[in-house]
């Protein structure tokens, strides 16, 4: 019981996140806001605003709904496998993904909270390569097998979709892997007493000879 609930307590962050990301499109529905300047609008002074506020802004519920599920376990396993990194991390997507959508992308509307979820991804990704202890390449398996798609993300396929905001979530998360690299310490390995048992100089000699003398 008590593992469940140090699980559970390392997905609070993205769950209170995503409970905020519903508040604030059931207010703009509700009282019919109209949240577009708040967006991403790439070279345009005012779209400036959008780097901060994008990420908590969706076009639909569809398109909330879409995003809240990745949100919660990539946020979560982030949090539970980097406790002392996810933040920065969270920060460094954060700017990023906006900074490389207001200078590079199509004159557009940008908004979603996909390209957190996306540099998320790439951070379990290339840290488990980085790190290759069982904890991070455990957390990498269950991020590509929920969402691997997310890999191909980045990727100009669907004119509808921001894939900019992918590609620079998708930079952010894997610096964030290797600047943070040493920020979480690994899993101690388990010891086993055999390990620690040296050979003797005898049998050491005896494993090195080239041929054994057969006895008479």
């Amino acid at each position: 019981m008590n593992k469940s609930k140090h699980w559970l307590k390392h997905f609070e962050p993205a769950l209170y996140f995503t409970l905020i990301l519903w508040v604030i499109k059931s207010a703009e529905e509700l009282f019919s806001l109209d949240f577009h300047l708040l967006t991403i609008q790439p070279r345009e002074t005012l779209g400036l605003l959008g780097i901060i506020f994008a990420p908590l802004l969706h076009g639909s519920w569809d398109h909330l709904m879409a995003n809240s599920l990745p949100m919660l376990l990539l946020g979560g396993l982030l949090s539970y496998g980097y406790p002392a990194s996810k933040w920065k991390t969270l920060l460094v997507v954060w700017l990023i993904s906006g900074i490389g959508v207001w200078l590079f992308a199509r004159p557009s509307y940008h908004l979603g909270a996909s390209g957190l979820t996306t540099g998320f991804f790439y951070f379990l990704f290339i840290a488990s390569i980085i790190r290759r202890d069982k904890v991070s390449i455990a957390l990498m398996f269950i991020a590509v097998f929920m969402y691997g798609g997310i890999l191909l993300g980045i990727l100009p396929w669907d004119p509808k979709i921001s894939f900019e905001a992918h590609f620079f979530g998708a930079i952010g998360g894997a610096l964030s892997a290797i600047i943070f690299r040493d920020q979480d310490p690994k899993p101690e390995r388990k010891v086993y007493e055999w390990e620690g048992v040296e050979d003797s100089d005898e049998d050491e000699e005896y494993w090195k000879a080239d041929y054994l003398e057969k006895e008479p």
